[in-house]
Order: structure tokens, then C-alpha cells, then sequence
């Protein structure tokens, strides 16, 4: 475990599997200057069938890693468009400079580059020798380059050269979620930019979960994998950790997998039995709406204990918000009363039944977008069975002790 965030144990696939999957992805994208084609100009291949959706629309040391030639071990892919030598992206990036780091996960450096045509790129670059990094690199060529969405981050192309795993992304140029949430100390986010990211995330979500075929997990949905354009458009990221739901088996609906992810934003189902669902990644989005609405970070101080998840703090709030409707108690105090009432009903409802305890009673995305752009009433996340009016939502008790079984098992990762 490292940074709060737990890691998958799988073997890669071969980099000749690798080459075929990248290949047959850029066979179908007409790239010019690395641009992909619209995403209703082509048609993702088999098996993974997506379809556009307007409605759903620390600075390391990487000196010993430098001293690798760009000329050396070049393979030339024959692929129309997509690919991209070392050599090329050495340059882009002035040699992968620390001036041009982005950050680093557990694949390995993210720095930014530009083309000669001036288009500015992100570089995502696997830490040689990096078994965790060879797993997400998978994950993220069978995801990532066969979906297209406006909210999601898209792929520019990739780099297989000897050792090197490289792959090219459209560079967000407004950072994350996260860093303006939680680490741009002197400024506060707008309410109209908070439910714009809202609405923008759930609707890539919503596209790959709901209009992929098989589903799409992406098993770490956070505040840090929103990237957000100058106009804090939301586009979804980092697919390392993302699963396919099989399609062959209909009464199937999770995977069976080690716990990865982020503490935080684990649902409990999945924390503590490894059954990964489109549900868990509803229950993570749920914690992340929890941050728009409060400004507190996903794992908070408080009085009567050293730490918690915020899900489990705001549960009690959220039941008495949701029954007077008064947010005082809820909102980030930087927005003061600068916010519109209707949305933030809307936005307290939606992470309410995200972050049900029962994966089963937690609504589908689609569900989420329509009630956050004030489409569909909250009362269609079952009136019923609202929070604090049933015994089998009492996410206050069956949460804390979720929490507090998650902080002994860690001791053990």
C-alpha cells in the first residue's frame, strides 16, 4: 500500500497482446496531427462495443532513467496514426524534464509535452521494471483506446519501444478536482463550476457503465482523477485499475478481485468482500459529490476520533438536511449562502443514495445525471427508503464500523 491506495495483483498480458489491442484501436481513428476522429465517426471493435451518447454527454529523480538513447531499440509499429517513436516524445517533452512533470502514481511520470504542430500533450511513462505499472499500462490500452466521450480523457496514441511503455493523452490544462478543492488554498470554488463537474463526471461515468458493452469498472473514481479543462469541463482518468464486466453471464454483475483503490472512497461491499460492481464506483462518486458539497477531503480529522471517512461524517448531516432542507450544516463555508438552493437539493439527494450502504438500493448513473441537471425528482431514488427512514440504510452504524474493520486490515497490506 502506498499514498491511502491499495494495488492490484494480476500478470500482464504480453507486449505482443499489447501491440494487437493499440493496433487495432488506431486502425479505426482517421489521426490527424494526433487527433482522434469524432466519437460518432467511428466504431469501437470487438469485443468492446461503445457507442456516443449525447444524452450522458514531489518531484522524483528521473536522472537514471534519462540516460536511455532515444535512438535505441526504436520499434516501428505499422499503424496509421497513433503511434509515436521515443525519439519523438523525448523531444516533446525537452527529455522528460522535472520542469515538464505533471505527477506520479504507482504506473509511473506523467510530464507534459508539445507536438511540432503545437498541440500540447500529457506523457504517461511506465517506471521500467514496474509490475504494478505493466498492469495499469493493460488496463488503461484496453480501456482508454477504445472509448470515446467528451467527459472522458482521451488517447492521442502510444510509445512500445524496447523496455519503454509510453502512452499519449490530450493534456487537461486546469489540473484536477482535487488540487482545486483541496490544495488551492487562496481561492473557492464557484457553485456553477462545482455542479458543472458534477454533471460532466457522472455523465462519463454514466458512458461507461450504461453504454459500453461489456461494462466498464473503473474501480477509482476520486476528486484526483477529474481532470478539468479552462472552462472546468470534468473529463474522467487514469483507467489502471479499470475491469470489464462480462457480458456473457447476465446474472454476473461484479468481479471478483484483490481491493484496489483509494481509501476514502472504498463502498463497503467491495472493501471487504473484493466484488467489484458498477455500484462501488456509484458509492466512490457518491464520496466525491460529498467533497463539491462540503470542501472537506475524503478521509477527515475529527472530534471524537483521529480520523474518518467522510461518507460516515456526513451521513447523520445528509439525513437531517434531506428532512429540513437546511444546508448550513453540510456546505463548504467558503460558499457562504452563494449557491443555488434547487442544485444543492439535488446534489445532497444524489450523494445521499450514492453512498448507501446496500450496493443494490444505490441508483444507476444515468439515474444520478438526470436528477443533478434537476431532470428527474429526487423522489425517484425511492421515496421510501430515503436516509433515516430505514433500518437497512443505517449507514451511521453499519459505516463506522465499516471504516474502523478497513483502518485494523490495513495494518496487514
Amino acid at each position: 500500500m502506498r499514498s491511502g491506495k491499495l494495488h492490484d495483483h494480476e500478470t500482464p498480458r504480453s507486449k505482443d497482446d499489447l501491440y494487437h489491442v493499440l493496433r487495432q484501436s488506431f486502425k479505426q481513428q482517421n489521426v490527424v496531427n494526433g487527433s482522434p476522429v469524432s466519437p460518432k465517426e467511428v466504431t469501437p471493435f470487438r469485443p468492446l462495443h461503445c457507442f456516443d451518447n449525447n444524452a450522458h454527454s514531489n518531484s522524483p529523480n528521473l536522472d537514471a532513467d534519462n540516460h536511455f538513447s532515444p535512438k535505441d531499440h526504436i520499434v516501428a509499429l505499422a499503424v496509421s496514426g497513433g503511434h509515436f517513436t521515443y525519439e519523438e516524445l523525448w523531444s516533446a517533452t525537452s527529455g522528460f524534464s522535472t520542469s515538464n512533470l505533471l505527477g506520479e502514481g504507482g504506473f509511473g511520470y506523467v510530464h507534459k509535452g508539445v507536438l511540432p504542430t503545437g498541440r500540447e500533450i500529457a506523457v504517461k511513462q511506465l517506471k521500467v521494471g514496474s509490475h504494478q505499472g505493466e498492469r495499469e499500462f493493460q488496463a488503461e490500452v484496453e480501456t482508454v483506446s477504445r472509448v470515446h466521450h467528451k467527459h472522458l480523457v482521451s488517447l492521442v496514441g502510444y510509445c512500445m519501444t524496447g523496455i519503454k511503455r509510453l502512452l499519449v493523452y490530450e493534456f487537461v490544462s486546469n489540473r484536477t478536482l482535487e488540487y482545486h478543492l483541496h490544495e488551492a488554498a487562496l481561492s473557492c470554488m464557484e457553485w456553477a463550476s462545482r455542479i458543472k463537474i458534477a454533471i460532466g463526471s457522472a455523465k462519463g461515468l454514466a458512458y461507461l457503465h450504461e453504454d459500453c458493452n461489456p461494462t466498464i469498472i473503473h474501480r477509482d473514481i476520486k476528486a484526483a482523477n477529474i481532470l478539468l479543462d479552462s472552462n472546468f469541463e470534468a473529463k474522467v482518468a487514469d483507467f489502471g485499475l479499470a475491469k470489464f464486466l462480462s457480458d456473457s453471464n447476465h446474472h454476473n454483475k461484479h468481479v471478483s478481485t484483490r481491493v484496489v483503490g483509494t481509501f476514502g472512497y472504498l463502498a463497503p461491499e467491495y472493501a471487504q468482500s473484493g466484488k467489484a460492481s458498477d455500484k462501488s464506483d456509484i458509492f466512490s462518486f457518491g464520496v466525491m459529490l460529498l467533497e463539491l458539497i462540503t470542501g472537506r477531503p475524503p478521509i477527515i480529522s475529527t472530534e471524537s476520533s483521529a480520523c474518518s471517512s467522510l461518507a460516515t461524517w456526513a451521513w447523520p448531516l445528509l439525513r437531517r438536511v434531506l428532512d429540513d432542507g437546511k444546508f448550513d450544516t453540510l456546505v463548504d463555508p467558503c460558499l457562504g449562502k452563494n449557491y443555488n438552493s434547487e442544485e444543492m437539493a439535488n446534489m445532497v439527494a444524489c450523494a445521499a443514495a450514492c453512498v448507501r450502504h446496500s450496493a443494490w438500493r444505490r441508483p444507476r448513473m444515468s439515474q444520478v445525471v438526470r436528477a443533478l441537471e434537476g431532470n428527474a425528482s429526487i423522489l425517484d431514488f425511492d421515496e421510501e427508503n430515503r436516509p433515516g427512514q430505514s433500518t437497512i440504510c443505517d449507514f451511521d452504524y453499519d459505516g463506522s464500523k465499516f471504516f474502523k474493520n478497513l483502518k485494523k486490515s490495513s495494518t496487514n497490506l
